[in-house]
This record gives C-alpha cells, sequence and structure tokens, in this order.
C-alpha cells in the first residue's frame, strides 16, 4: 500500500485552564479533573480557523516531504468547524500552498474522524495511481456551548500528511479498516451555533463499540498483537477514555503515552487522533509498528496500521514538532477566551 512520505502539524499558543472555566461556571473543580484528565486546553487566535491551521500544518508536511507542491493531485480536508457552510476550505490550502489548478479537492465531514477519512482516500488514489501524492489534513476550532460539559475540552488544532508511494514513505500504511454505525450520539443541526451530545450515552455504545471495534478489525485483518506496537493512537475526547480503551485492549501506558496529546491541549475534533499520530511521528526510529484508531461520532472509528521506515529520522527536524507547538503558551481569561472564539464563528 502507500505510505505517509511528509506530515505537519499546528497547534495555536493560545490556552485556557480548566480552573479558570470551573471557577466561572461555578463547578467542582477536582471532580472535573479526575473526570476528564486534563487541566488546559488550546484556543485558537481571533484570525484562526479551521482553514489558517490546515495551511500551517500542510507547509510543515510540504517541509518534511521534501516534493515539488505541485505533484499532489488531490487535497481533502476533514472538519466540523469549516469556516464556509458553501465553499471549500480544501481550495484555500491548494492555493496557499501553490499547488496549481491539476487537483481534485474535497472538504470531509464525519465529526471527528472527518480527518482520517483523508488518509484512506489518498492511499487508495496513491494505489490506483490516479494521483502521485495525497495531502489529507484534519483540522478543528471546535465549538461549546458556554456551560456545558464540552467547553472544558474542546480545543483547537490539526495536523497534515502527504500520502505517496511506499518506496520512499518515512511510513508505509500496511493496513486499515473501519468500523460505522448510525449511532447519534453528538450532533449539531443545521444554523445551530453549537453541538449537542446525548451524554453518557457517549460512552459505552458510541466511543468504546467503535474504537474496540475498529481496532481488533485490523487486528484480525493483520494477525497483529497488541503487543506488537511500539506506539498506540487512540481518539482522545479527553484522557480517561483512551486509556480505558487501551487498558482493555491490553495495551500498556508506556505505549499511549508518546500520542496522548489531550491531556496538554484537550481535544482537537478532527485533529486529534491525527495529532497524536504527528507527535509520535516526530519522534519515532526506524521500524517502529504505530495502531491509530480514529473516533467520530455518529458513529465511526478508522483503524491504521504503519511501520516507519529509515528515512523518518532524516526528515524528522525539518519542521516544527508537536511538543514545540504544545510548549508555547499564553493563557486567556475566561472573558478573553470568549472574544476568542466569537470573533472566529461570526
Amino acid at each position: 500500500m502507500a505510505g505517509i512520505v511528509g506530515w505537519g502539524s499546528y497547534i495555536p499558543k493560545y490556552r485556557i485552564t480548566v480552573e479558570e472555566i470551573a471557577a466561572v461556571q461555578g463547578q467542582n473543580l477536582k471532580a472535573i479533573i479526575d473526570g476528564l484528565g486534563l487541566t488546559e486546553k488550546s484556543v485558537p487566535g481571533k484570525d484562526e480557523d479551521a482553514a489558517t491551521i490546515a495551511v500551517h500544518a500542510s507547509r510543515d508536511a510540504l517541509k518534511r516531504a521534501g516534493i515539488n507542491p505541485k505533484e499532489i493531485g488531490a487535497v481533502y480536508v476533514g472538519s466540523e468547524s469549516h469556516p464556509y457552510a458553501v465553499k471549500p476550505t480544501a481550495s484555500i490550502v491548494g492555493e496557499a500552498l501553490d499547488i496549481g489548478n491539476e487537483y481534485t479537492a474535497l472538504d470531509t465531514e464525519f465529526a471527528c474522524k472527518a480527518g482520517s477519512g483523508t488518509i484512506q482516500i489518498n492511499a487508495g488514489m496513491v494505489d490506483s495511481g490516479m494521483i502521485k501524492y495525497g495531502l489529507g489534513v484534519g483540522a478543528d476550532t471546535s465549538q461549546a456551548e458556554p456551560g456545558n460539559a464540552l467547553e472544558y475540552s474542546a480545543a483547537a488544532g490539526g495536523a497534515a500528511f502527504i500520502i505517496g508511494p511506499k518506496n520512499g514513505s518515512v511510513a508505509t500504511l500496511d493496513f486499515t479498516a473501519s468500523f460505522t454505525s448510525d449511532t447519534p450520539d453528538f450532533w449539531r443541526r443545521a444554523l445551530q451555533p453549537y453541538p449537542a451530545h446525548a451524554g453518557r450515552f457517549t460512552g459505552e455504545p458510541a466511543y468504546f463499540k467503535h474504537v474496540l471495534g475498529a481496532t481488533n478489525l485490523i487486528l484480525k485483518k493483520s494477525g497483529a498483537k497488541i503487543s506488537d506496537f511500539d506506539h498506540i493512537v487512540l481518539h482522545m475526547p479527553n484522557a480517561k477514555f483512551p486509556e480505558r480503551a487501551a487498558k482493555i485492549l491490553g495495551a500498556t501506558p508506556k505505549q499511549i503515552e508518546v500520542g496522548l496529546v489531550v491531556k496538554k491541549i484537550g481535544n482537537t475534533y478532527s485533529g486529534s487522533s491525527l495529532l497524536g499520530l504527528a507527535a509520535v511521528l516526530d519522534v519515532a526510529k526506524p521500524e517502529q509498528k504505530i495502531l491509530v484508531t480514529s473516533y467520530g461520532s455518529g458513529a465511526g472509528s478508522d483503524s491504521f496500521i504503519f511501520t516507519t521506515t529509515n528515512k523518518i529520522l532524516l526528515v524528522q527536524k525539518e519542521a516544527r514538532k508537536v511538543s514545540e507547538y504544545i510548549a508555547r503558551k499564553e493563557y486567556l481569561g475566561y472573558a478573553q477566551y470568549l472574544k476568542h472564539m466569537e470573533e472566529i464563528h461570526k
């Protein structure tokens, strides 16, 4: 199959702490931190949206790929916070990267797995010979109604991956599998400013059924065991869900440690599992096995098995790493935070 030839990431520098939100909402701080497993989240700048995040991440992916951008034959951007209801984000990214005009472009939407689906589409197109390289992005500036439980974790960020031929890739895509059902655990109707969710229903019948279902499916398909993987990334709506799912699967804390970025930046929705994968690629060694399973409400999961190659060591320092984006911080008060969110979602 095809492989990853370049990857990039982007996380806004702004942060708000769970403590700041809880103080305004009059909630029990300890209970929230214990329940979510995170203490702060990323916040977009007033001039940042899913498109600017996608452009930043894609430029870094190009740096690592080292290819002529005009060789990219497809651009797909997954998000649930596209800046326009009718106007593609993908064409904005293509223009910013100076790809030219000879490429196919599409925006995707499947809650938090809109980004992982773009990797599957591009891999299929590369393998079929329709394109040489394809760009897939997952980026979000997640909305949450003030006072809602989602407000503590809904964050901003994204990652981009250039998919190309297996030879010359930094990580080969060995297997992929998907698990999908009509499970309405989370939704936002047209013209509604904020999403709604079904509370506890989002756990067992939604997240765990699909994440475990897709992961077990790809293990069966590949013949691999959980112990075979050096790194495992599971979608991160919070820290507790992926930690619990990993335990059920028999994974160790060490296997999920590098990709568990939610603890430091919150849930970046379509960027969540992809940022986890980017964080792993930033530090991975050659010949390491990586398992990734995304999740999107509504509901479905995509699973991937990657194997890194010797080339990965040559390009890791060619662009900023996830850890570097996490390290740069500027904290906001609650009033400033609301102003930022109001500006980008006008």
